[in-house]
C-alpha cells in the first residue's frame, strides 16, 4: 500500500487597491496548489470585513492603500495571520520584517518568486502546527523569577496587575513595582491562564481581577481603570471580544 501525504491547504486573502493587480496575483496564486484564495479587498475597510467573515492563514498585503497602509491593519490583529507583503516600494522592507513578514515581494511579481514565498509560508505554518508546546499555562499560585538590576523577586502570578510590551522586553506591573522581563509579550501570553488574563491591545495584557472600572471611549473602544489607578485602553478590535466575554 502506498502512503500519500497531503499538504494542507491554507486560506489566503489579497489586499490590493489595483483591480488589475488583484487579477494578476489571483491568477498566479491559482497555480500554487496549497493556497486557497477565499477573500479579496481593495482597502482596509474591506479587509477588516473579510477577516471577520473568514479564517485567514495568510494575507498578501499591499502597503499603500486608499484609506491607510498595510501596517495599520496589522496593528489591529491579535494574533495576526502570516503576511507576505506585495509592493512596488523597497523602502518598507525593514518595517515589514519587523512585523514578522514571511516575505516581501516587489512588483512586478514573477511566478517563481511567488512560489518561493509560498514555500516559505508553508514551511513556517507547518512548523507551528507540528511543534508541540514546550510550556503549559501557569496557575495563579505559581511564582516566576524576575531580576531587575540588583533586585530580584519571585512574583506570584496572582499579584501581577498587567504586562506591558517594551519592544522585545516586557514590563511586569505588580504592587507598585515595574521590573523588566527579557521576553516578548507574545511569549508571556502563551503561559498565562486565559480565564484570568486578557490581551487588551498589542501593548497590554491585564489581569481581569485587577480591573476596577470600565468606561466607554468616544472612539468606541473601552478604557479600563486598574486597581493601581493606571488607565489601559482596550483596542477597538479587542473591545468586541471583551464585551462578548462578559455578556450574559
Amino acid at each position: 500500500m502506498t502512503s500519500v501525504t497531503q499538504t494542507r491547504s491554507y486560506n489566503a486573502m489579497i489586499v490590493e487597491d489595483s483591480r488589475l493587480g488583484r487579477v494578476e496575483l489571483k491568477s498566479q496564486l491559482a497555480q500554487i496548489p496549497n493556497i486557497s484564495l477565499v477573500a479579496e479587498a481593495e482597502n482596509l475597510v474591506q479587509a477588516r470585513d473579510a477577516l471577520a467573515q473568514h479564517q485567514i492563514d495568510v494575507i498578501f498585503l499591499d502597503i499603500n492603500l486608499p484609506d491607510g497602509n498595510g501596517f495599520d491593519l496589522l496593528t489591529e490583529l491579535l494574533p495576526a495571520p502570516k503576511v507576505i507583503f506585495t509592493t512596488a516600494f523597497e523602502q518598507y522592507a525593514l518595517d515589514a520584517f519587523d512585523n514578522n513578514a514571511v516575505d516581501y515581494l516587489l512588483k512586478p511579481i514573477t511566478q517563481t518568486r511567488l512560489a518561493q514565498a509560498c514555500e516559505k509560508l508553508t514551511l513556517s505554518l507547518a512548523l507551528e502546527e507540528t511543534t508541540p508546546s514546550k510550556t503549559a499555562p501557569m496557575t495563579m499560585e505559581e511564582r516566576f523569577f524576575v531580576k531587575d538590576g540588583t533586585q530580584c523577586w519571585l512574583i506570584p502570578l496572582s499579584n501581577v496587575e498587567r504586562f506591558e510590551a517594551m519592544g522585545n522586553y516586557t514590563c511586569v506591573h505588580f504592587e507598585g513595582k515595574h521590573p523588566m522581563l527579557n521576553k516578548t509579550l507574545a511569549q508571556i501570553e502563551k503561559r498565562l491562564p486565559d480565564r484570568h488574563f486578557f490581551r487588551v491591545s498589542r501593548s497590554y495584557i491585564v489581569q481581569l481581577d485587577k480591573v476596577a472600572t470600565v468606561q466607554p471611549c468616544s472612539s468606541g473602544a473601552l478604557e479600563l481603570s486598574m486597581e493601581s489607578g493606571a488607565k489601559v485602553e482596550v483596542s477597538r478590535r479587542q473591545t468586541s471580544l471583551f464585551k462578548g466575554r462578559f455578556a450574559l
